[in-house]
């Protein structure tokens, strides 16, 4: 195609999309650099920390994994308060609440024409109960946001063994979820289980989108190549790898950032009895979310009230001496007293999310000081990049002048969301980020820098 125009090519290409009937093409075309997120990913991302809640007749029978078999009856927590269960979530410092609406057992949280198996037929609230209902109120009540989890792996309905007829029965429950309880911010699609069950993922997605087209959908990348949000990998809450927000999926490009599920408890979704012994430290915890959120993804920690329809009282002291000890540990910026400095430096200096400093156009390297009026002494950095025109730093570099030089405190690799940095304690007077790569100019909404007591 020598010799064509810029605006030929774009027209040849489109042509040749168009008479294949698929922009796979297209997206095979494009750099990992030039995919953007959804508006409704940025703000997603912005969350940063969530918790998915595990309830049901589980609880009721110490069990991890319901078969499928319980009785509706052994349902019935006599003190439920979804209201409880927020408070102290977002005490932890948590943004949304992940209902599990339905679990592996089929038994639903919520009333539903579909299935005898749920609330409905259980002596809670005399079968008039609705958990789903309660907790999106209690969320929306104290500023969280909401959304659902819905099995699709389902060990009780018998229509489990005919794939149409589930498919049926199972977009008819995502149909009352998506329009009976308000906006969804998540949707989360588990690939556990299954047994070679065939699901139909698209009519799935289509569906949702019908009634909540904003909603951000979780899946395993096994699972299929168009959700919005993926799995990180495992349930430790750590995020080992160079963090991309974009994926390769067969060929599909995709912004895809990563969310990364972990529970309070070690090793235990659903609460069981005399098990005060696996509840998480607070340093454990805090260690979880720099590898997560600090690791430029999402923290979910998953909940489990217990058998009075409670979070334990361990369990609701613990979530605030997290949250404590983490707003504690980001609270003294130290970038924040810095010397006067450009309009466009400050706009990452200021603590202010929704400003940005932007390095030359058309750069792939810059570097934005920060100075002081006297030394300061710091061992953590925290680096957000504005990302709704992709992520751009590949590599980058935390430096400090010693009154002659500027030594490498940190060097390091993708930035995205946001990135906390450790180091042992230097003390300088001048710091810099140092961008030593990127795909194209970057864009930086806070440089941070904290001195943070060793735990």
């Amino acid at each position: 195609m020598s010799g064509c125009t810029r605006n030929g090519c774009a027209l040849v290409l489109a042509l040749v999309v168009s008479f294949f009937g698929s922009t796979r093409l297209l997206a095979q075309a494009v750099n990992f650099a030039d995919v953007k997120p959804s508006p409704q990913q940025v703000q997603w991302q912005d969350l940063e920390f969530g918790v998915i809640i595990h309830f049901g007749t589980n609880t009721f029978l110490n069990r991890e994994w319901g078969d499928g078999t319980a009785d509706p009856k052994v349902f019935n927590p006599a003190q439920a308060d979804p209201e409880q269960w927020v408070r102290a979530a977002k005490a932890a410092g948590a943004r949304y609440v992940v209902l599990v609406a339905k679990h592996h057992d089929g038994f639903c949280l919520f009333p539903t024409k579909e299935t005898d198996y749920s609330v409905a037929n259980s002596p809670w609230k005399d079968g008039k109960g609705d958990l789903v209902r309660m907790t999106a109120d209690a969320a929306r009540k104290y500023g969280l946001k909401f959304g659902v989890y819905l099995s699709p792996w389902d060990r009780h309905d018998p229509r489990y063994k005919d794939p149409a007829a589930y498919d049926k029965y199972y977009l008819a429950l995502l149909d009352e979820l998506s329009t009976r309880y308000g906006d969804l911010t998540e949707f989360w699609l588990d690939g556990a289980g299954s047994a070679g069950h065939v699901y139909d993922f698209k009519k799935i997605v289509e569906e949702l989108r019908t009634y909540q087209p904003n909603t951000v959908v979780f899946a395993d990348m096994a699972l299929f190549e168009y959700g919005d949000a993926r799995w990180v990998g495992s349930e430790r809450g750590d995020i080992p790898y160079e963090n991309w927000n974009v994926i390769d999926r067969h060929g599909v490009l995709r912004w895809r950032p990563v969310e990364a599920d972990t529970t309070l408890r070690k090793a235990h979704w659903f609460w069981h009895p005399n098990d005060e012994a696996s509840l998480k430290s607070v340093d454990e915890l805090v260690n979880i979310y720099d590898r997560t959120v600090g690791h430029g993804g999402q923290l979910m920690l998953g909940l489990a009230p217990d058998d009075r329809g409670l979070l334990p009282d361990s369990d609701v002291a613990r979530l605030k001496e997290m949250g404590d000890a983490l707003r504690a540990r980001y609270a003294n910026n130290l970038a924040l007293h810095h010397l006067p400095i450009d309009a466009n430096a400050a706009s990452a200096l200021d603590g202010d999310e929704d400003t940005f400093w932007s390095a030359p156009a058309g750069s792939h390297h810059a570097v934005l000081e920060v100075s002081f009026a006297k030394p300061v002494t710091f061992n953590h950095a925290l680096s957000m990049e504005w990302l709704n025109d992709g992520q751009h730093v590949q590599k980058y570099a935390i430096e400090a002048w010693d009154g002659a030089h500027w030594n490498s405190v940190l060097q390091g690799a993708a930035i995205g969301h946001k990135k906390i940095d450790s180091f042992p304690p230097v003390t300088a007077s001048r710091v810099r980020l140092h961008i030593l790569s990127s795909t194209s100019e970057a864009e930086i909404r806070e440089f941070q820098l904290f001195n943070i007591a060793a735990q």
